[in-house]
């Protein structure tokens, strides 16, 4: 039987996840198994320059912390399971694990939460295929200005028209 010292610090692990895990917009959930130190070192730094969180979680506090968090679906995990949270953002963490899923066939996707909400491995990858915040708002931008550059044209068009006709 476990010493009290060890379920404290047990307790208190399940504690902090549930905190990040009601906190995240996004959370996303892999299995790790056959890649190499390197390739788990680089995975990180790229999720960690998105903003985003990686780490390796016992499934045990995984299911506690996610029961604690009012996410449902999590108590069934097997293998051994990294955790991806996204705070800011959907897509980043969603897009961080599946192009490197891409790259390494041992590599998987188990499970996503989105809003504290269960979604499938295949919603997780239509997440990751969708362009990050800062494309999509290019974007928006773009188009504006375009809308912005075609009103100022017909303005203009209307004002040359109007000193044909005076």
């Amino acid at each position: 039987m476990p010493s009290q010292k060890i379920l404290e610090k047990k307790k208190d692990k399940v504690q902090v996840l549930s905190e990040k895990f009601k906190k995240a917009k996004m959370i996303v959930l892999t299995e790790y198994r056959g890649i190499s130190v390197e390739d788990d070192t680089k995975l990180r730094a790229t999720i960690r320059n998105n903003g985003d969180e990686y780490s390796v979680v016992k499934n045990s506090i995984i299911a506690h912390a996610a029961k604690e968090a009012g996410i449902e679906g999590l108590d069934n995990l097997e293998g051994p399971t990294a955790v991806v949270i996204g705070y800011e953002d959907y897509v980043t963490p969603a897009k961080a694990v599946n192009d490197y899923a891409k790259d390494n066939e041992f590599y998987t996707i188990k499970a996503g939460v989105m809003d504290g909400k269960m979604i499938e491995v295949s919603e997780v990858k239509k997440l990751a295929n969708l362009p990050s915040k800062d494309t999509l708002y290019a974007m928006l931008a773009s188009a504006l200005l375009g809308n912005i550059r075609n009103f100022a044209v017909v303005i203009d068009q209307l004002r040359q028209k109007q000193e044909e006709n005076a």
